[in-house]
């Protein structure tokens, strides 16, 4: 099974679900981007390690593993996004000490949050971007007001609340052909969060 490396795009903040952030994910050499949606403290976490010149004062959990893991010799090799059930992605992180492997589970936001860490590459499989993959057709004027949403990093801290549970609910009322109706207005509104709750909709029924 193919693998297929991705980078980070942004990380954009949801309009319709308080505290939830949709981590946008680019194929490396493609055009689909692949729309995660994370915690507050994660999406926190992933920006101040985009950032290069932010430093918190105090190690953030993610800093600590990184520590924890350089003070005992291992390094993170890269991750892996394997797996997609229900709307959920799975991620395993690759580890290496004194030449020997260890794969280790993990959620996807702590694995990015690591990999950036650790300058270790981000795969997914080609089927997963295929079922969940967003192809997005962008005119030469459209492009740098996609790049200037994208480019804006956001990291204020805040809750989750109850709303995506609402959100899936909302969306059962809707045939199939309205859904993928609905996933092409909100990529072409490029509010990446509602396409992935969408999508995910659409991938619960296809499966």
């Amino acid at each position: 099974m193919s693998l297929v490396k991705l980078s980070i795009k942004g990380i954009s903040y949801s309009q319709t679900q308080n505290g939830a952030y949709a981590l946008i994910l680019n194929e490396v050499d493609g055009e689909r981007k692949l729309p995660i949606v994370i915690g507050a403290f994660e999406a926190q976490s992933i920006a101040i390690a985009l950032e290069k010149e932010i430093k918190p004062p105090r190690p953030l959990t993610h800093d600590l593993f990184k520590n924890f893991a350089e003070r005992f010799d291992i390094v993170v090799k890269q991750v892996i996004i394997h797996k997609l059930v229900d709307g959920v992605f799975y991620s395993s992180i690759i580890c290496e000490r004194d030449k020997i492997e260890e794969i280790i589970d993990a959620r996807t936001s702590d694995a990015i949050a690591l990999a950036l860490r650790f300058s270790a590459p981000i795969f997914t499989y080609k089927n997963i971007l295929d079922k969940a993959g967003i192809y997005l057709k962008t005119n030469p004027s459209d492009s740098d007001k996609e790049n200037q949403q994208m480019d804006d990093i956001i990291s204020n801290p805040e809750s989750f609340s109850a709303e995506s549970e609402n959100n899936d609910r909302a969306y059962l009322k809707f045939s199939l052909q309205e859904l993928n109706d609905l996933l092409i207005q909100a990529v072409e509104q490029e509010d990446y969060e509602k396409a992935a709750n969408i999508r995910d909709e659409i991938s619960k029924r296809e499966s």
